[in-house]
C-alpha cells in the first residue's frame, strides 16, 4: 500500500504537526493510513479504561437516571469542543480530541468525593492525583498489546495528559502547586516530559473544553435534577442574559427546551469567546513553531477577562447550588464511606482481590507503599456499580447512593 503523506495539510506554523512528532518511548512502525496522533485518539477509545467511562460519575450516581452525563458522555463532549476549538485556530483535531477523550482516565468512581478520599488514603505513599493516573492507565494499566504495557501513546499526547492544567515546575524544578506527583515524575525521569513548558495549542484546547463542557452541563444536569429552577439563573452572567433573550422570543416554550435554549448559548458564547482571544493572541506572538508556543511563558487558548470572570461566577454558583446540595453531599459521604471500606479491606488483605490483582498484591505484600499503590490503581479503575458491587461482596451492609 502506498503511505499517505502526512505533512501541514493546511496548519497554521504552531501547529504541533504528526509528521514532527517525537515519537513513542517503545518504537512502531508508522501506519500508512493513520497519523500518530489518530492512532493515539483510536488506541484510547478501544481502551479498557475509555469503556469504564461509561458508569463512572460525573456528579450523579450512575442509577440516578439515563439522561444525567457520566465521564464518558462528558469525554465526547469535550471531545466536540475540542475539535471546533482545534478546527478554528488551525491546529492539529485528531491530537485535541485525543486529549479530551482520555482527560478524566485517571477519575475514581464517584467522581470528586472518590478521589478526594483516595488522596488522603494515599498521603503517606505519594497521594492520589487523577492526572498522574491517567498517566499511569495509558503507560502501565492498560494491558492489551503484546510488545508494550500501556497505550504506548505519543510524547505530544502524554504530555498534554500530564501538563492538563499547565507546567507542574518552575525553572528551579520546584513544584508550583506542591510536590509532582510521583507517577509523573517517575515516568518523566525516563522520558523528560519539560514538564516547566507549557503543552502545544491542542491540549490547551482540550483543557480549556473541559471547563466549557462542564460549566454547560452541570447546569443542565443541575436543572435536570430539581436542584435549583430556571429562576436560579436570572442574573447570572451568560445563562441569565440567555434566559431573557428566550423568554422575550419564546414566552410559551416549555422549560426542557428552554434549559436547553440556555446551555447551548452559554457554550456557543464561551466558544467564540476562546477563540477570538486565542487569535488576538496569536497574532501578538506570532509563533512560528510549537515550539515555541511551549515556550512563550502563558497559555494562549484562554478566556478573555470578562469572559473568565463570567465563567468563574457559574462555577460558583454551581458549587453553591449544585455540588454542595444536601442530597449530593448525602451521597458524597456515603460513596466516600465505600472507598474508605474497600481500600481498607484490600490493603490489609482481608478482602481478597480478583484475579491477577491478587497475585500482584502478594508480590507487594512486603512493601507497604508498593501494596497501597496497587490497591489505589485497583480502586481508581473501578466503575461506580462495580465499586457497589464489591462492597456488597465484603460486607455486610453497603451505604445506600439511591
Amino acid at each position: 500500500m502506498r503511505e499517505i503523506s502526512f505533512g501541514r495539510e493546511g496548519l497554521a506554523d504552531y501547529a504541533t504537526l504528526a509528521a514532527n512528532s517525537r515519537g513513542r518511548l517503545v518504537g512502531e512502525a508508522g501506519s500508512p493510513t493513520r497519523t500518530p496522533f489518530q492512532r493515539d485518539r483510536d488506541r484510547i477509545i478501544h481502551s479498557t479504561a475509555f469503556r469504564r467511562l461509561k458508569h463512572k460519575t460525573q456528579v450523579f450516581v450512575y442509577h440516578e437516571g439515563d439522561h444525567y452525563r457520566t465521564r464518558l458522555t462528558h469525554s465526547i463532549e469535550v471531545a466536540q469542543i475540542a475539535r471546533a476549538l482545534a478546527r478554528a485556530l488551525r491546529v492539529d483535531e485528531d491530537l485535541a480530541e485525543a486529549l479530551a477523550l482520555a482527560h478524566d482516565f485517571g477519575h475514581t468512581p464517584f467522581g470528586h468525593a472518590g478521589e478526594h478520599t483516595l488522596d488522603g488514603l494515599m498521603a503517606d505513599h505519594g497521594g492520589f492525583d487523577h492526572n498522574a493516573q491517567a498517566l499511569r492507565v495509558v503507560t502501565r494499566l492498560e494491558s492489551r498489546y503484546a510488545q508494550f504495557d500501556g497505550l504506548n501513546l505519543t510524547w505530544e499526547t502524554l504530555e498534554g495528559l500530564v501538563k492538563h492544567n499547565g507546567p507542574l515546575i518552575d525553572a528551579s524544578g520546584a513544584g508550583l502547586d506542591g510536590p509532582v506527583p510521583a507517577p509523573i515524575a517517575e515516568f518523566n525521569a525516563q522520558w523528560d516530559l519539560e514538564l516547566a513548558a507549557h503543552s502545544g495549542i491542542e491540549a490547551q484546547c482540550a483543557a480549556i473544553a473541559d471547563d466549557i463542557a462542564y460549566d454547560g452541563h452541570d447546569l443542565d444536569d443541575g436543572l435536570r435534577a430539581g436542584l435549583f429552577p430556571l429562576d436560579a439563573l436570572d442574573g447570572l452572567p451568560l445563562a441569565g442574559d440567555a434566559l431573557t433573550a428566550i423568554r422575550e422570543t419564546y414566552p410559551d416554550l416549555d422549560a426542557d427546551r428552554t434549559a436547553h435554549e440556555v446551555v447551548r448559548r452559554q457554550i456557543t458564547a464561551m466558544v467564540e469567546d476562546v477563540i477570538a482571544n486565542a487569535v488576538d493572541g496569536l497574532r501578538r506572538l506570532a509563533p512560528q513553531s510549537d515550539a515555541q508556543v511551549r515556550a512563550c511563558g502563558h497559555p494562549i487558548v484562554t478566556f478573555s477577562p470578562a469572559m473568565a470572570a463570567r465563567e468563574r461566577a457559574i462555577k460558583d454558583f454551581l458549587y453553591e447550588n449544585m455540588y454542595r446540595a444536601p442530597s449530593v453531599m448525602r451521597r458524597r459521604e456515603r460513596a466516600q464511606q465505600i472507598v474508605r471500606d474497600l481500600f481498607g479491606a484490600y490493603f490489609s488483605g482481608d478482602g481478597e482481590m480478583p484475579d491477577d490483582w491478587g497475585e500482584r498484591w502478594s508480590a507487594a505484600r512486603a512493601n507497604e507503599a508498593a501494596r497501597a499503590r496497587l490497591v489505589a490503581d485497583f480502586l481508581a479503575g473501578m466503575t461506580d456499580n462495580f465499586a457497589i458491587a464489591e462492597h456488597r461482596r465484603l460486607f455486610d451492609a453497603t451505604p445506600d447512593l439511591g
